[in-house]
């Protein structure tokens, strides 16, 4: 997909337990079998471990091991799992490699069944230590190759790719010229060609790809770069109905235009208002007022952004109906927060959190540690409770455990048929977007229902 790239190079979990039994340590938690054996215990608690960066320069995620803290005390004041406790542990990850593999390592040192809904870029730092003591690793955010790939990893949402993916397909719909802003990091250098996978379904070009650091206080020079590759996007009377569309996969909305994607209707003439997507996490409000600045009054070019750059708080803090951040597109993998679908997520946040503020209920992180906890509560409860270790819930997993989301996801299950035929991210079991856009200060859905991605990341070009 690019020059740094890395070759996937890994030995398969039959290869490594061969391994071990030829060296005579089948009983060492090291090679994945017995590891998580002390959770056998039915009087011992159940050990889970949740990370995420807090307190850096970069991206924060805070929300994601609070979350976890209340689920796990929702779960044990109604008696926990067959009577044992959930002892959910948390780890600053730091948005550092060394870091990522340190909570790795306390995972394993800790005995725990699974590391769940946790955010870490680091795929090959932490990893390697969780296939060695044979941990699964469920509901990441979904940022690092190894999540994708890992037979370790069972990822809830299509992670960043289906998000790029939708956006370009979102804005191919209401856009001329794209920009995409984006880190520059190994993770970032596979966004632009999955963005424009999405345009192309559109019959839009590529987008000007504009590389940004992760922690900068300012990205003026970011700005007029994103402005000018966005510059050649035409009238801006030739603007599309972005009203809400029918709930296909495909989509066929409706008003009138020249053609038609997910919902939104598209003029496939090459016109329509410059578009500037970002995708930066939590710096991505200091681009988008670095690029008002540079912007100024040329409002032919619009503002994109997927779920987790722009969020509900984000908008409230500028402004809310008076945000600068109005009408800007923006894709995610869940419905938007104020859908009946949260409720339970919701209540158990009000009731368990005691007003923790690290807990953003619009955060898509705080949504997929949600959902990942929901997944780990199912294949618990369907285990003999003496006997729940990590290699239970990886074998129960692999044998096709199907968990119900409540509609927030489709059922989520991991059997070898279940699995996407898309290059580089073989784990993808759901890869289903919405599109959201912000209206009189709030995010709303531009269409009912999912869009699912799956077939667009398949299709996509080699880089």
């Amino acid at each position: 997909m690019n020059g740094r790239r890395r070759p996937f190079l890994r030995p398969t979990p039959t290869a490594r337990v061969a391994a071990c039994a030829a060296a005579g340590t089948l009983l060492i938690s090291g090679c994945g079998i017995l590891s998580g054996s002390s959770n056998g215990s039915r009087d011992e608690p159940i050990t889970i471990m949740t990370w995420a960066p807090d307190d850096t320069n970069a991206t924060n995620m805070p929300g994601m091991p609070a979350m976890a803290q209340a689920y796990a005390r929702w779960v044990n004041d109604k008696g926990g799992i067959h009577g044992r406790k959930l002892r959910v542990l948390t780890c600053n990850e730091r948005n550092d490699a060394i870091a990522a593999a340190q909570c790795a390592r306390r995972a394993a040192d800790e005995k725990a069944v699974a590391v769940v809904g946790s955010y870490s870029q680091h795929g090959r730092s932490f990893m390697s230590p969780l296939e060695a003591a044979g941990i699964p690793y469920i509901g990441g955010y979904g940022l690092s190759e190894e999540e994708f790939t890992s037979p370790f990893s069972y990822p809830v949402n299509g992670g960043q790719a289906a998000l790029l993916a939708g956006n370009g397909r979102q804005l191919a719909g209401v856009c001329g010229a794209v920009s995409l802003v984006r880190p520059d990091t190994i993770a970032g250098d596979e966004l632009p060609e999955l963005l424009d996978a999405g345009l192309a379904e559109g019959n839009r070009s590529p987008a000007a790809d504009i590389r940004a650091p992760e922690d900068a206080s300012d990205y003026t020079r970011q700005a007029q770069q994103a402005l000018t590759g966005a510059g050649s996007g035409g009238d801006s009377t030739t603007d599309t109905n972005t009203g809400t569309g029918t709930d296909s996969g495909t989509g066929t909305g409706t008003g009138t235009g020249t053609g038609v994607t997910d919902g939104t209707v598209a003029d496939t003439t090459g016109s329509g208002p410059g578009c500037v997507t970002a995708a930066l996490g939590k710096r991505t409000n200091t681009f988008f007022d670095s690029f008002r600045r540079v912007q100024e009054d040329d409002s032919r070019v619009r503002i994109a952004s997927i779920l987790g750059s722009v969020r509900q708080s984000l908008v409230d803090s500028t402004g809310g109906r008076d945000s600068a951040l109005e009408g800007t597109y923006a894709t995610g993998w869940y419905p938007v927060a104020d859908d009946p679908r949260w409720k339970p997520m919701h209540k158990i946040v009000h009731d368990y959190a005691f007003d923790d503020n690290r807990i953003d209920i619009a955060d898509p992180g705080v949504q997929t540690t949600w959902i990942a906890y929901t997944v780990l509560r199912s294949v618990l409860s369907s285990l003999d409770p003496g006997k729940i270790s990590a290699h239970a819930v990886r074998t129960t997993l692999d044998r096709g455990h199907a968990t119900d989301t409540g509609g927030l996801t489709p059922k989520l299950r991991w059997r070898f048929q279940d699995l996407l035929p898309i290059r580089d991210y073989p784990r993808i079991v759901n890869a289903n977007v919405t599109y959201q856009v912000v209206k009189d200060g709030k995010l709303v859905a531009v269409r009912q229902g999912f869009v699912d991605v799956g077939q667009t990341l398949v299709n996509r070009k080699a880089a």
